[in-house]
């Protein structure tokens, strides 16, 4: 790690700290772009989880042509079609408190279910909650990772890392923990990284919430980018990729950037397909 690049120590005895991420990426159908990004916004990113007990902070962001053009790898990754996904929040979780926070959110989303408050008219693309593991800046003093989702980043990336069989997940873990992600960065790449890890999903949770192969195998790094992530992210997550794939230890699933919605507006709802 160079002289000038931090280290956040996620899990330090402190109050506020984030120990888990709920990630939720959706598609409203053809024709519902407005009236679904109007009920998220409105009420399910607050009836659906800010209001509940543990989630402390929470944003929107969304994906347009331009965000989903980038995105990589083009075949055999994470998802059948590597453009699906337009619309994604993210929401963190005070550490130490994700059981309480699942058992709410579990909870509340069969309520607005049998209250009919979920919207029908959207096609669920990928949901889960991960732990967090770490996080690395490039400034020595930058923005805290707590702060992450109210600091003005003009844009979030979502990589998604399978590490191989033979090295296996703590291995991928700690090689990026120990520079390997550092070095990825970049001058003009992320600011800020968060490495989490998938937790399991309760047999409680609706049906349409997946429940994937190989999450014992699989790390999620969120990047914070202070200019556009759709210029940015590419090359960080291919420069990422190639240093996982030279060492052995895994490859590169999925990689999309997102850019912040604007509260109050339907911008962008427009833009989607």
């Amino acid at each position: 790690m160079t002289a000038n690049a931090s280290k956040q120590t996620v899990g330090a005895p402190a109050e506020v700290r984030v120990g888990t991420v709920l990630v939720s990426l959706l598609d409203p159908d053809r024709g519902q772009e407005v009236a679904f990004h109007r009920w998220y916004e409105r009420d399910h990113f607050f009836s659906g989880c800010m209001v509940g007990p543990h989630f402390f902070s929470g944003r929107r962001y969304v994906a347009t042509r331009a965000q989903k053009d980038v995105r990589l790898p083009e075949r055999d990754g994470l998802l059948p079609d590597v453009r699906a996904g337009s619309y994604l929040a993210l929401y963190w979780i005070l550490g130490g408190h994700h059981d309480e926070a699942q058992a709410w959110a579990t909870e509340r989303v069969h309520a607005l279910h049998a209250n009919d408050r979920m919207f029908a008219m959207r096609k669920p693309v990928h949901a889960g909650f991960y732990a967090a593991r770490f996080a690395v800046g490039r400034d020595p003093d930058g923005v805290p990772i707590e702060l992450a989702l109210e600091h003005p980043y003009a844009g979030v990336g979502l990589t998604f890392l399978e590490a191989s069989e033979s090295a296996g997940r703590d291995a991928l873990a700690a090689a990026l923990e120990g520079g390997l992600l550092q070095g990825a960065l970049g001058a003009e790449g992320p600011s800020l990284c968060l490495v989490t890890e998938p937790l399991p999903i309760g047999d409680d949770m609706p049906a349409y919430v997946e429940r994937p192969k190989n999450l014992s195998r699989r790390l999620l790094v969120f990047s914070f980018h202070p200019e556009d992530a759709t210029k940015q992210l590419p090359a960080f997550a291919t420069r990422l990729s190639e240093r996982v794939a030279a060492a052995g230890l895994g490859r590169l699933l999925f990689s999309a950037p997102f850019i912040p919605t604007i509260p109050g507006t339907d911008r962008y709802a427009d833009q989607l397909w």
